[in-house]
């Protein structure tokens, strides 16, 4: 049986990942895919704390859904606003994305 640190384990690597990919890439669908990845690292950290602790077992899956809609929602609006800005600047550059400061 898999005990709580492996799920940890998982979910610091799959976090740590996602912050590199923050710093480091440079489009729009780059930095996207790390926040996705960051979201995934901390709901495998609810799902496993909820699976460990029978008083909270049903609170960890329903952060976890609450994740998984927040990250849904977060993709849908930040994909729209790339495509956006790519039809405006044929380019989806992070840097190039100075000029829609208000």
């Amino acid at each position: 049986m898999i005990d709580l640190n492996a799920y940890l384990f998982l979910g610091a690597i799959l976090f740590t990942c996602g912050v590199c990919c923050l710093m480091t890439k440079r489009n729009a669908i780059g930095v996207l895919m790390g926040v996705e990845l960051i979201l995934n690292g901390a709901t495998i950290n609810f799902v496993a704390f909820a699976h460990f602790n029978p008083t909270f077992e049903i609170e960890g899956q329903i952060f976890a859904l609450f994740v998984i809609a927040l990250a849904a929602a977060e993709a849908a609006v930040a994909l729209a606003i790339a495509l956006n800005f790519y039809n405006n600047h044929d380019s989806i550059d992070v840097d190039r994305a100075e000029e829609l400061k208000g």
